[in-house]
């Protein structure tokens, strides 16, 4: 979409708002009258390309919410969940975000992705409410290229992809003990094409050498020719940052072209898709980077993944562990606030230092990026393994 009929669907959003907050607002999902809870929207990818990562994720904040509740909520008062589905797209995440305005959120929790976080951006930014990102990471999801400016009410709790990309590099070069690389990664986000970059700095910084760099686009699903041609340099390593849709059947490819070197990856291979896709074997002998593993043996991970497993009957993945902590991050700036005004809970949120989290101990910087460490996942067997936690 064009820069111009963005900005004029914002302004229309905008106006909307300011319709329905002139006639006092909406209802909220659960009813109840103003002032009986505390309204926080939760905006993420229920379908679409990553409705994956924003169904897991909601299902962690939910999880979080239902257990503060039990407990007595926060401030005296209830959490109010209002969920919406910004279905993968910016423009929508832009809507529903807007549309959120007139519940009166205090804050909002996603969406997943860092291009539907940037749709969401301008009025969250407008309207001074605090966005907390689960699993945004791109650099400039919280910080304006343009000016160097920390963007005041943007948050995240994952980290960033200067981290990530440097992460996977560090474990290629001494775990893995490569020397020669490729880089296959997917040229149609700014995700794919940024951990490649930090991944090249680093690894080459480490005497490595890139034989090549090969590139795919959103939806593609041959990868055969690329990786004949990767075949024929002989690498040690083969680094493919990009999400599991493309993923998968891009490593089964790899595999079943007798490709058996280490391949290495990035948060966006964590879905259960990746082992139906690409099968049990394909994925022997790969590794990503992600934000924790559930076989954790911490007592406060072993909690979680209990009560996840027990409501939802499933494992919970890093992106639900992740919506988790956004909600009991911003749980605990409520507390230090003493308010449930957006504007002093993001201060607080501003402020927060050595939070407890499922997905590790965090204090938010000065770019409002969380300080914590990161994990390298293997897959073995279909099964993702914790292979080593790097401390930043």
């Amino acid at each position: 979409m064009r820069i111009k009929k963005r900005v004029a669907l914002l302004i229309t959003m905008l106006f909307v708002f300011s319709i329905a907050a002139g006639c006092g607002g909406g209802a909220t999902q659960t009813g109840g009258k103003a002032g009986d809870a505390i309204n926080v929207g939760i905006n993420v990818e229920l379908s679409g390309g990553v409705a994956s990562y924003g169904t897991n994720a909601r299902d962690g904040a939910m999880l979080a919410i239902e257990e503060i509740n039990k407990a007595g909520g926060v401030l005296g008062k209830k959490i109010n969940p209002i969920e919406r589905d910004c279905k993968s797209v910016a423009d929508e995440a832009m809507s529903v975000s807007a549309a959120l305005m007139g519940e009166k959120i205090v804050a909002q929790i996603g969406p997943l992705t860092s291009g539907d976080v940037a749709g969401s951006t301008p009025v969250m930014m407008e309207n001074k409410v605090p966005l907390i990102a689960p699993a945004a990471t791109a650099a400039n999801v919280t910080v304006d290229d343009k000016t160097g400016k920390t963007r005041d009410y943007i948050f995240r709790v994952c980290f960033i992809d200067p981290f990530q990309g440097t992460l996977m590099a560090q474990f290629a070069s001494d775990n893995l003990q490569a020397k020669k690389a490729v880089i296959y990664c997917d040229n149609s986000s700014d995700y794919g094409k940024g951990l490649a970059e930090y991944f090249e700095k680093t690894f080459t910084a480490n005497g490595g050498t890139i034989l090549a760099k090969e590139g795919f686009v959103k939806d593609d699903r041959d990868f055969r020719a690329a990786l004949t041609k990767i075949k024929g340099l002989n690498p040690d390593f083969i680094y493919v940052p990009g999400y599991y849709q493309e993923v998968a059947p891009l490593i089964k490819q790899a595999r079943e072209l007798g490709i058996t070197v280490p391949m290495g990856g990035c948060d966006g291979w964590d879905s259960p898709d990746m082992v139906s896709v690409a099968g049990n074997d394909a994925l022997n002998n790969t590794f990503f980077t992600n934000h924790y593993s559930s076989q954790d043996k911490d007592p406060q991970v072993v909690k979680f993944v209990e009560a996840f497993k027990a409501k939802y009957n499933k494992e919970p993945d890093a992106f639900a562990a992740l919506g988790y902590d956004s909600v009991q991050i911003m749980v605990q700036a409520l507390k230090e606030a003493g308010t449930a005004d957006p504007v002093k809970l993001t201060e607080a949120l501003a402020k927060i230092k050595d939070f407890a989290g499922i997905t590790g101990k965090m204090s938010i910087d000065d770019q409002h990026n969380p300080v914590k460490a990161g994990v390298i996942l293997e897959f073995k067997d279909g099964k993702q393994v914790m292979n080593t936690r790097i401390q930043p």
